[in-house]
């Protein structure tokens, strides 16, 4: 194996583990972890959630679009859109008199599961609830170099519940400092700095219980409840019962005719069909039916883009799901108009990273729970070890694209044989060779003249 290459002059990659040991106090036993990523213009965050049985992410809204991809585990997951009906709502209790009681409305619930990605807009409140008996464990990607975010660089959590610790918030940025300038000495702002450090608290902890009171119309006991001052169980809580909750399960032939309703896969769109509050939010990138390339002796490529995920076009971002068998090769390729930040989500494999001037930028191998950014234009190629290889790649741009090296729809095999041979100064049998060898697509079956290349 070759030694880790990388030029830390030219840009950022980031090949950071989330697996390891966390302070059990920092969750509560229920860990979360935060890798920034920058590379040029692009600044981009990925948080690790693991949320174990009637466990609850509490509500919060980001200043940045997020993808959401479900790694492991299922649950239900709500959206709130700013002005959007509530559309579910639950039957009630019915009292002695007969009459309907208790009950709740709600915006869409929809059921998630392993496999599955959710996209978001900046600025809308989420939440995720294990209701499952396995851990459900999500990876977000953050893009706050997005035009949607009008703050600095830095992630911001905007939690409307609970009490935030202050190792899960993001740094004071220049723009809050700023906003101290001119308005108090600089021993006031370090103390208020302190002092804000020391009392994290969700959006309503900032506000006066009198005017939550009057602006809820409710007493200042409940009001003060909100403030979640005293509530030190962090941003992921046990729910004390099972949470019951309208969402109704949709079967595989209902999802089915949704997307023949929508036009199919690349879908029609006239304006009407969807609606800001009626946008379909997720889609199931694990299931091999769904895959856009398959090798029964190489494995399966799934992208996720504005295509058949619609709301992508406002995340201005896109996915892709690999998987490869034992030894098998994703084509050499770069991607034409985005960045990619990939996530091993299993096994093991080798990635290696070509930079513009030909110098390896990257060559290492890389394992579940790792992160590697590859830039726009360069050169990629991921092989996997002998346990296989999976991973999701989280893209910079809606309709992400891809220019394979190698293979039957490749570079290489659209150029004259005669290009080639006098490009690389081979022969026209060699230039043949090299063009026709490979008749597979994107992904490749293991070869025999790359068995001395197998990873263990």
């Amino acid at each position: 194996m070759s030694s880790n290459k990388r030029d830390d002059a030219a840009l950022n990659i980031a090949n950071a583990n989330f697996r390891g040991s966390m302070p059990s106090s920092l969750l509560g036993g229920l860990n979360k972890r935060l890798v920034s990523l920058k590379f040029g213009t692009k600044t981009m965050s990925i948080i690790r959630h693991t949320i174990h049985k009637r466990g609850l992410l509490l509500p919060a809204y980001t200043n940045t679009p997020k993808l959401v991809y479900v790694e492991q585990g299922r649950g239900i997951q709500g959206a709130v859109f700013p002005g959007c009906p509530e559309t579910f709502q639950s039957s009630g209790q019915f009292s002695r008199d007969g009459s309907q009681s208790s009950e709740d409305q709600h915006q869409k619930v929809p059921q998630v599961r392993e496999g599955e990605v959710v996209a978001l807009p900046s600025g809308v409140a989420d939440w995720f609830y294990n209701n499952g008996d396995s851990p459900l464990v999500l990876v977000q990607l953050l893009d706050t170099s997005n035009p949607a975010n009008q703050l600095d660089q830095d992630f911001r959590n905007f939690f409307l519940a609970g009490n935030p610790q202050r190792e899960l918030q993001s740094q004071r940025s220049s723009y809050q400092r700023d906003q101290f300038e001119g308005q108090r000495g600089r021993q006031d702002e370090d103390e208020s700095r302190r002092h804000q450090q020391d009392r994290n608290r969700n959006v309503f902890g900032g506000f006066d219980e009198q005017i939550l009171a009057e602006a809820f119309n409710i007493n200042t006991r409940l009001a003060r409840s909100m403030r979640n001052e005293k509530d030190n169980r962090g941003i992921i809580v046990r729910a004390e019962h099972e949470l019951q909750v309208v969402s109704p399960h949709q079967s595989r032939e209902e999802e089915e005719r949704e997307i023949e309703y929508r036009g199919g896969p690349g879908g029609r769109f006239n304006g009407i069909e969807e609606t800001f509050c009626t946008a379909r939010l997720k889609h199931n990138i694990n299931d091999p039916e769904r895959a856009d390339f398959f090798n029964p002796l190489a494995g399966r490529l799934t992208t996720v883009n504005s295509l058949n995920l619609p709301i992508l076009r406002s995340v201005q971002l896109s996915v892709e799901r690999g998987v490869l068998y034992p030894n098998a090769m994703m084509s050499p390729h770069w991607n034409m108009n985005a960045h990619s930040i990939i996530y091993i989500t299993r096994g093991n494999g080798r990635i290696q990273i070509v930079g513009d001037n030909g110098q390896t930028i990257f060559d290492g191998e890389v394992r579940e729970g790792q992160v590697v950014t590859a830039p726009q234009s360069f050169a990629v190629v991921k092989k996997a070890g002998s346990q296989g290889f999976e991973w999701v790649s989280f893209k910079t741009n809606d309709n992400a694209q891809v220019s394979q090296l190698a293979g039957r729809v490749s570079t290489i095999r659209g150029l004259p044989v005669e290009v080639v041979a006098n490009s690389f100064q081979i022969s026209r049998e060699d230039a043949r060779r090299l063009k026709n060898n490979r008749e597979e697509v994107s992904v490749f079956s293991p070869s025999q003249s790359g068995r001395s290349g197998e990873i263990a």
